[in-house]
């Protein structure tokens, strides 16, 4: 697996953390967890949360909005 690029994005604009990579994506999963409250005003609830036999998949990461909707925040490595 390549390393992922981190970006900050500031008014609507999109740069490039020069010199950061995150080797694994689970690395990065687990720091929006522990931030997801302060980086996307959703409260964290569950990594990995199983979406039941029928549909047999998994949710990165689950959490519920200001308003108590669900958010789900899936990762993937484009490479």
């Amino acid at each position: 697996m390549t390393g992922l690029r981190l970006f900050r994005v500031d008014g609507g604009s999109a740069e490039e953390v020069v010199g950061s990579e995150v080797e694994l994506e689970r690395h990065l999963q687990t720091l929006i967890e522990q931030n997801m409250d302060t980086m996307l005003s959703v409260r964290f609830l569950a990594s990995e949360y199983s979406t039941g036999p029928v549909h047999g998949g998994r949710i990165d990461s689950l959490g519920l909005d200001e308003d108590g909707s669900p958010v789900v925040v899936e990762f993937t490595d484009r490479g």
